[in-house]
């Protein structure tokens, strides 16, 4: 059975397509990047080879070449061949190409591979149409997302599919694409005389953040906007490339993987003291638009939980730059988030306290519980005497160092465990010093 042409008919390039369009791969040879699932002995690369494709999750950044490669995919199957966008389609339309691929197997045993692009966009209800034919084998799925599938999808069709996650081109990626489109007089702008200069092409590539898309449409924008010399050649240079692409456009969706994971970024270099990484996480979440309050909040629970009483003052800096930051708001309070972070960053950092507190929830979640000695409970009350409440408490202000030796607990235990940087240490040497008397 001869393999289907997937640039033909309705899915054939026009001539007038943007660059991006017109370049992509038609065959697997012809894919970039993404070789850490593509390539000898990789699990991907062996279930296209012996057609043994099971449905499908492909997800990543935009222009990483998801849906690139579910047609490269296609390309290389026996599977007849459907496509859709979940953006424009409707559970009608996947009903009917579901009926197709029923009747299809019924009468010649073959398979349909279903491709749906931006599956994300289906909700609960569209998702499920798909399960009992991928279940039975009618249909074989090939979906598309720029989120997290785990995060997006139904646990159903999850179970049911491979998941595989593109990374963003590296420059070295997409210095290739970008050499190719140059270099190709059918589909690309071979036809023009072009002379890029290397520092150009490196900035488009560096400057795309991964977007194979992005980087093609800019070096098509430089190309037919610069006019010819007088021998028809046209010259991109490096300020012609950066006018072409404009303003980097961040990857950061508010509520999905690249915000969780600038935030952590951020977290973490607070908490590694690292405050030349804290304020490059922290300028990408201002610039792309984040909530202040959110960054103000990371700050407080750092200063807290990492900081802790190795420098009292970090929680005190980082409460008075949310409440600050509140009051001023952007773009003065960037500054003020900004101090307080780097404050944080740059304390000593103890998180004896958040493990103590924990420790002791557990005890108090898992064990008996313990009752409070005799001696500690409330007697201010009438008959609490009577009770033996009280009895026998001794009150520290009336002993030397303000301290004396007495059970405030009816188990052995220590839950704080303070460490030996900053101001903690004072407070670990106090308590040494107490206990031993």
């Amino acid at each position: 059975m001869p393999t289907p042409n997937l640039f033909s008919s309705d899915l054939e390039i026009p001539k007038d397509a943007p660059l991006s369009a017109r370049m992509r791969p038609r065959t697997l040879e012809e894919y970039v990047g993404q070789t850490h699932i593509l390539g000898p002995g990789k699990l991907l690369t062996r279930a296209i080879e012996a057609d043994r494709i099971n449905s499908l999750i492909v997800y990543g950044p935009p222009g990483a070449g998801k849906t690139t490669l579910a047609l490269c995919i296609a390309q290389r199957t026996q599977s007849h061949f459907e496509k859709i966008n979940a953006v424009a389609s409707n559970v009608e339309e996947m009903r009917k190409i579901i009926a197709g691929a029923q009747h299809r197997r019924a009468t010649s045993g073959r398979k349909t591979l279903f491709f749906i692009d931006e599956i994300h966009r289906f909700n609960k209800a569209q998702q499920d149409v798909l399960m009992p034919d991928i279940e039975e084998g009618n249909i074989i799925l090939i979906g598309t997302t720029v989120f997290n599938p785990f995060f997006a999808l139904v646990s159903p069709l999850i179970s049911r599919s491979m998941i595989f996650e593109l990374h963003a081109l590296s420059k070295e990626d997409v210095l290739v694409i970008l050499n190719r489109a140059l270099q190709d007089a059918e589909r690309g702008l071979g036809f023009l005389k072009i002379k890029a200069e290397a520092p150009a092409l490196e900035f488009l590539a560096q400057t795309c953040d991964g977007d194979g898309r992005r980087a093609l449409n800019a070096l098509e924008v430089a190309a037919v906007t610069t006019p010819p010399d007088a021998r028809g050649a046209v010259h991109i240079t490096l300020d012609i490339a950066q006018e072409s692409i404009q303003k980097k456009a961040l990857n950061y969706d508010h509520d999905g993987d690249a915000h969780y994971d600038t935030a952590s970024a951020f977290i973490k270099s607070m908490r590694g003291s690292d405050p030349d990484a804290t304020l490059y996480w922290m300028a990408k979440m201002i610039y792309a638009g984040e909530d202040p309050r959110f960054i103000a909040r990371r700050i407080v629970i750092c200063a807290s939980e990492d900081v802790g009483n190795a420098d009292p003052n970090a929680l005190v800096v980082a409460n008075a730059a949310a409440q600050a930051s509140e009051f001023i708001g952007l773009p003065e309070s960037r500054i003020i988030l900004a101090q307080a972070a780097v404050y944080v960053a740059c304390a000593p950092k103890s998180n004896a306290v958040y493990l103590g507190i924990d420790t002791a929830l557990a005890d108090v979640k898992e064990k008996r519980l313990s009752g409070v000695p005799n001696h500690l409970k409330d007697a201010h009350y009438k008959g609490a005497a009577k009770l033996g409440h009280g009895e026998g408490y001794k009150y520290a202000h009336d002993y030397p160092l303000h301290y004396v030796d007495q059970a405030y607990m009816n188990h052995k235990a220590q839950y704080y465990k303070p460490g030996d940087l900053g101001y903690e240490a004072k407070i670990k040497e106090r308590l040494d010093k107490l206990k031993k008397k």
